[in-house]
C-alpha cells in the first residue's frame, strides 16, 4: 500500500465536521436583544449605565455564580482582559512580569501595554505550563507578577506557583482561555490566581464570536478592571477614585448580542468539555500502540479541558523525525468544513517560542528608541527556554480533530491515518534523509 504523501489513496477524503456549538437557544437570544433595540447600553462616564446593559450584567452574574467567584467582568476579548488585569495590579513602567514562551502572544505582550518588561520562564516537560522552578530563577527585585496560561486545557501548577508568588509578594494572573471547565483540586481553572481571564473567541470551547471574561475575588482589582474596560480616565473624577495609576481609557466593552449568546454557551460548557474529554481519551487509548507517540499527562488532582489534543513524538523510538511522520499523517486526512483553507487540523510544534518574535529580538515596541526596554538588561536569546524550544522543534504535535460533533467513525479515521503511516514508515526514510541534508 502506498502512502498518500507519495501518491497513494488517503484514509479520508470527506471533510471533518465543523465544530459548532451554536443552536436555537442562541438564535432566540439574539432575537430577544434585537427586539429590545438595545445593542449596547454602556456610557463612557460615571453613570448607572457605565457597567453596561442587562445582558452584560446578567452574563457577569451567571458567570460569577458558575465559577464560584465574587466578580466577573465581561470584556470584548481575552486579550483585552489580560490588558485590564495587568493594569489593575498597578504595574509600573520597567517592572518585570514573568510570562510563558509557549502560548498565544497576548499572554506575553500584555505587560508591554503598560510599559512593563516581559521575562520568559521555561515550561514543564510533561504538562507544558510554566515550570515553577524556572519561574523562581527569573524572579528579581523588579518582578511584579506572573502570567500563567493553562495551556492546551490543563490548569497550571497552582499549589507550587501560588506559594512562590506569596513568598515574593507577586500577583498571579491566570490566562484560562484554553481551559474553561477544567478543575484543579475542585476549583475551576481561571479562579486559581488573583485574576483569571477567559476567552469567548470563535474557536474556543464556548464562544460568542469575540469576547472574554475577567474574574477575581478582590474588590479593588475588580473595580480597576471595570474602569480600564470603559474609558477610565473619563470616570475616575466622578467616581471619586484617588489612585489613578493606569487609569487610561480603553473601549473593551462586550455588546449585548454577544453577551446574550455567551449566556447560552455557558449553560453548555460542562457537556462540551465532557465530550472533548471522552474523545481525547478514546484517541489516546487507540494511539497508545504506536511506540514514539507519548500520551498527554494530566496533573494530579486536575481535569483537562482539551482545547487541543497535544502529544509528544519520541524520535529515539524511530528513524523517522516528527515532522516527516506528522506530514505523512496529514496527507492521509482531510480538512474540516468551514476551515478548509487551514488544511488538516493537525500540526507540529505549536507556536515558535515567543521571545524569538521580532518584537523581542529587536526590542522595538514603542517608537524606535527601545522602549520599554531602554533601561532593562533582560535578554531574549535562543536557548533561554530549552524545553519550549525542544517541544517546538522536535517533540510536540497537536490537533483539534476531537471536538464535539466528531463521531466515532471520524475519530477512527484519525487513528487509521496514524496507524497506516506507522506501518509503512520505512517508506519515509528517503523523506527523512532529504530533511536532514
Amino acid at each position: 500500500m502506498k502512502l498518500a504523501i507519495h501518491g497513494g489513496v488517503p484514509v479520508r477524503k470527506k471533510p471533518f465536521p465543523h465544530y459548532n456549538p451554536i443552536g436555537k437557544d442562541e438564535k432566540q437570544a439574539v432575537n430577544r436583544v434585537l427586539d429590545s433595540g438595545l445593542l449596547s447600553q454602556y456610557l463612557g462616564c460615571w453613570h448607572e449605565n457605565f457597567y453596561g446593559g442587562i445582558e452584560v450584567k446578567t452574563l457577569e452574574e451567571e458567570w460569577a455564580d458558575y465559577f464560584g467567584v465574587k466578580y466577573a467582568i465581561a470584556v470584548n476579548s481575552c486579550t483585552s482582559g489580560l490588558y485590564c488585569a495587568v493594569g489593575a495590579i498597578c504595574t509600573e513602567p520597567e517592572v518585570e512580569i514573568i510570562v510563558s514562551p509557549y502560548t498565544m502572544s497576548a499572554s506575553a505582550t500584555a505587560p508591554l501595554i503598560f510599559n512593563a518588561i516581559p521575562v520568559f520562564a521555561d515550561i514543564e516537560e510533561d504538562y507544558f505550563c510554566l515550570d515553577v522552578n524556572a519561574i523562581e530563577k527569573r524572579i528579581t527585585s523588579k518582578t511584579k507578577a506572573i502570567i500563567v496560561p493553562d495551556i492546551f486545557g490543563l490548569p497550571y501548577d497552582a499549589h507550587g506557583i501560588n506559594a512562590l508568588a506569596n513568598k515574593h509578594k507577586l500577583y498571579v494572573i491566570e490566562d484560562a482561555a484554553q481551559a474553561p471547565g477544567a478543575l484543579y483540586d475542585g476549583a475551576y481553572a481561571g479562579t486559581l490566581g488573583d485574576i483569571g481571564v477567559f476567552s469567548l473567541n470563535y474557536h474556543k470551547h464556548i464562544h460568542c464570536g469575540e469576547g472574554g471574561v475577567v474574574v477575581t475575588n478582590d474588590d479593588g482589582l475588580a473595580e480597576r478592571v471595570q474602569l480600564i474596560r470603559n474609558h477610565a480616565e473619563a470616570v475616575v473624577e466622578g467616581k471619586g477614585l484617588a489612585d489613578i495609576r493606569n487609569m487610561i481609557g480603553f473601549n473593551f466593552r462586550l455588546p449585548e448580542i454577544e453577551s446574550a449568546i455567551a449566556r447560552c454557551q455557558l449553560r453548555k460548557l460542562s457537556d462540551l468539555v465532557g465530550q472533548r474529554q471522552d474523545n481525547c481519551e478514546y484517541l489516546s487509548e487507540r494511539l497508545a500502540c504506536i511506540p514514539p507517540i507519548i500520551q498527554p499527562k494530566i496533573r494530579e488532582e486536575c481535569t483537562h479541558a482539551y482545547y487541543l489534543h497535544c502529544l509528544k513524538f519520541d524520535e529515539q523510538q524511530t528513524i523517522i523525525p516528527r515532522n516527516v511522520y506528522i506530514d505523512a499523517v496529514r496527507a492521509e486526512l482531510s480538512g474540516s468544513d468551514l476551515r478548509e483553507k487551514e488544511g488538516v487540523l493537525l500540526f507540529n510544534g505549536y507556536v515558535k517560542p515567543l521571545y524569538l518574535q521580532p518584537i523581542f529580538q529587536k526590542k522595538i515596541a514603542y517608537g524606535l528608541k527601545g522602549y520599554p526596554w531602554k533601561n532593562s538588561d533582560v535578554e531574549y536569546g535562543t536557548g533561554i527556554c530549552p524545553v519550549a524550544e525542544k517541544m517546538y522543534n522536535s517533540e510536540l504535535f497537536y490537533h483539534s480533530l476531537m471536538t464535539p460533533g466528531m463521531s466515532k467513525e471520524d475519530l477512527d479515521d484519525v487513528v487509521l491515518a496514524f496507524e497506516k503511516v506507522w506501518k509503512y514508515r520505512r517508506d519515509l526514510i528517503d523523506d527523512s534523509e532529504r530533511l536532514n541534508r
